[in-house]
């Protein structure tokens, strides 16, 4: 089952950047289009940026042209370049991805814990 593991949260004052990143570990046949989600307090989770089929990117209308997603192949891993935050970045980050077992699998979304980000003067 695949592992995923975020990092990189934490304070940052309006204006400024996080780096967040979620590592892949863990024993699969396939991993698939992996994405990350929010959720602030007393909000519903939001769907912030993924990977599409095909390899293209998409970023939220919230936070396209301040946050970046990118990923590294050989260790499927990725991340999230957080810019020019606002106050309304803060919430909770997880990482997900599909993933098969095995080859003869059912696909299966995995979750990782979360890093909190919290966006303050």
């Amino acid at each position: 089952q695949v592992r995923l593991v975020e990092s990189g949260g934490g304070l940052v004052q309006p204006g400024g950047s996080l780096r967040l990143s979620c590592e892949v570990s863990g024993s699969f046949y396939r991993i698939g289009p992996m994405a990350w989600y929010r959720q602030a307090p007393g909000k519903q989770r939001e769907l912030v940026a993924s990977f599409l089929s095909g390899g293209s990117r998409r970023c939220s209308d919230s936070v396209k042209g301040r946050f970046t997603l990118s990923s590294d192949g050989a260790s499927n891993s990725v991340y999230l370049q957080m810019n020019a935050m606002v106050t309304e970045d803060t919430a909770i980050y997880s990482c997900t991805a599909i993933s098969l077992t095995t080859r003869s699998s059912a696909w299966t979304s995995n979750w990782g814990q979360g890093t909190q980000v919290t966006v303050s003067q």
